[in-house]
């Protein structure tokens, strides 16, 4: 009985490193590794740096400090930004793994950035990022919900958001997608959703925390 029980613990636990990010099994395994963060002001805000923050402080302290992370995100830019900076915000820096996400102002209609184009500059910051380091984990992120004015601006957002899972899919990319966490929120009214994003495009430092690292965290430690 005895000899079984411990037949099960050791396989649950093999499928449980098995699933991990590359980035928590080396720092599992005592390997420093650099994470570069990417994308708009939902990373490079207040809340941005509140979430990104959070993630950094939680993996350093359950791995002896060996993770770097650089917020690489600017506000108010978009994919094709992130294509004509990919190589001093992110290739220079020599990541292990990268997170990415540009849905939001790649949505706005100002920006004039089609679906496609979106699909092509993602694309090429992900085969650049490859090309510098094959075995570096692109991992792929959707945000929350605009609303008002904020929404009218995006009006195809989740056809963009859309764009994200189906690229993750197709390349066997890590996918972590918030939206469904932001939905819940504002199904119980925009009262509620307005305690964590008041501005209605932005989560404040005390949204992010609680609503974005936490699930950062648990898809880069279950790795699916």
């Amino acid at each position: 009985m005895k000899i079984n029980l411990l037949i099960i613990v050791l396989l649950l636990l093999s499928v449980i490193s098995s699933a991990q990010t590359r980035l928590v099994k080396n720092l599992q395994a005592g390997k420093p590794q650099i994470l570069v963060v990417y994308g708009t002001s939902l990373t490079a805000g207040a809340g941005g740096h509140a979430w990104v923050d959070a993630v950094a402080a939680d993996l350093n302290a359950k791995y002896n400090n060996k993770l770097t992370v650089y917020n690489a995100a600017k506000s108010a830019m978009w994919s094709t930004w992130g294509v004509q900076h990919l190589e001093d915000s992110v290739i220079s820096k020599k990541p292990d793994a990268v997170l990415i996400e540009f849905s939001m102002n790649d949505a706005f209609l100002k920006y004039k950035t089609s679906r496609e184009l979106a699909g092509l500059n993602l694309n090429y910051m992900i085969d650049r990022i490859k090309l510098l380091n094959p075995n570096c984990e692109i991992i792929l992120q959707t945000m929350d919900i605009p609303l008002d004015r904020h929404a009218t601006d995006r009006p195809e957002l989740n056809s963009y958001y859309d764009l994200y899972r189906q690229i993750a899919k197709k390349r066997k990319l890590l996918l972590i997608d918030h939206y469904p966490h932001w939905k819940a929120i504002l199904d119980k009214g925009k009262e509620e959703y307005l305690t964590y994003v008041p501005d209605g495009l932005h989560p404040d430092p005390d949204g992010a925390r609680k609503i974005i690292a936490p699930y950062v965290i648990e898809k880069l430690v279950a790795g699916k």
